[in-house]
């Protein structure tokens, strides 16, 4: 099994465990590479507004806080922000804030 489809087994593990987690609820799972060269997982549930990382080979469940534009989440010393425009950005453990984009899956 390759790294990747390891780690979104993970997160999907770890959100099915959760109380009230369905298996038909829709999800989304993004790959993030960043300019400092972390790489991340982030899965999203339609039921949920946590995001659900995997960074540094460890699960991290992000809360979502109040942002002005786009999306904010942060917990466990990691902070993710996803703006309606330009680059999303992750600061975790004390590495500086870094930009980072989506991973383009290759065609089928």
């Amino acid at each position: 099994m390759g790294r990747h489809k390891a780690i979104a087994l993970t997160v999907s593990m770890l959100a099915g465990a959760m109380p009230g987690a369905r298996q038909a609820d829709a999800q989304t799972f993004q790959t993030y590479r960043c300019a400092d060269g972390t790489q991340f997982i982030v899965g999203f549930y339609d039921y949920d507004k946590r995001a659900f990382l995997q960074i540094d080979g460890e699960p991290v469940t992000l809360a979502k806080r109040l942002a002005v534009s786009g999306a904010r989440y942060s917990g466990a010393g990691v902070t993710l922000r996803i703006p309606k425009t330009g680059p999303a950005t992750v600061k975790h453990l004390k590495r500086p804030v870094t930009a980072c984009a989506v991973v383009e899956k290759p065609g089928i």
